[in-house]
């Protein structure tokens, strides 16, 4: 039977994973690792990176894939999605079938938490569902943005006694929720906080969070989003890319 383990490797610092995603990088035989391209070359040299740091014995073999990317010319964003996916699972299911003997470990090491924001979890609950390809996987959580960003701006996600959402800009751009004081937002390329910039809110706001690229911003959302949207546009051109998440809370509370 073959095994894959789905890794939560951490938003950024290789000091970030857990003894248990640990000892589960020194079970694997195989690495899968998805190459998203020049721009992202980073995120595949932090993964080797923590293999090289963590992994004890030098027996293992590390696979680089194409990852597909998402088409933009799709209006729907859920039917781009679920088409990212289906690409991504033909990878998936070759990489598993061509790379993985009978009795050998795989891994998808996975940015952040693999259960916010990351769909590996259930690509491969479509392969299992599919019947072709027969293993057993498991997930290790690791810290994701979310709460790497509340520690390096050393504040609390919730006010006391009261709710959170975690949200993408598209749920914020719709305005902030009447229900909970904090609002945790993820995969934002449009600047959406500017539609609560009448609001009484503060905002952290963190991009690169854990790495040596890391920049924090922080305070009245009205008083610094200028600052955050040239920032961030400075930090897009340097890179190729951005990864940034913000928490949005009501002020007054505890």
């Amino acid at each position: 039977m073959k095994k894959i383990l789905i890794i939560g490797i951490g938003a950024g610092n290789p000091e970030y994973l857990t003894v248990q995603a640990i000892n589960a990088l020194n079970e694997v035989d195989v690495f899968f690792v998805m190459d998203k391209g020049v721009a992202k070359e980073k995120l595949v040299a932090l993964r080797k990176d923590i293999i090289e740091r963590y992994v004890k014995d030098d027996g293992y073999r590390i696979v680089e894939a194409t990852s597909p990317e998402r088409r933009r010319d799709v209006a729907d964003y859920l039917t781009a999605v679920e088409d990212l996916n289906r690409d991504k699972q033909r990878v998936f299911e070759r990489l598993i079938s061509d790379e993985l003997s009978d009795g050998e470990c795989g891994a998808f090491l996975v940015w952040g938490d693999p259960s916010l924001y990351d769909s590996t979890i259930r690509i491969l609950d479509a392969i299992v569902a599919g019947g072709k390809h027969e293993f057993d996987y498991e997930v290790i959580p690791g810290i994701s943005s979310v709460q790497a960003l509340a520690a390096r701006h050393r504040v609390p996600l919730n006010h006391i006694g009261r709710s959170i959402e975690i949200t993408n800009g598209r749920g914020i751009a719709e305005g902030f929720p009447s229900n909970v004081d904090s609002v945790v937002v993820m995969l934002d390329s449009q600047n959406a906080y500017r539609h609560l910039a009448d609001e009484d809110l503060d905002i952290y706001w963190g991009a690169y969070v854990g790495t040596p690229d890391e920049i924090l911003i922080s305070g009245k959302l009205r008083d610094v989003m200028d600052d955050i949207e040239r920032v961030r546009a400075e930090a897009r051109r340097t890179h190729g890319w951005i990864m940034d998440t913000y928490l949005l809370r009501k002020r007054g509370g505890v």
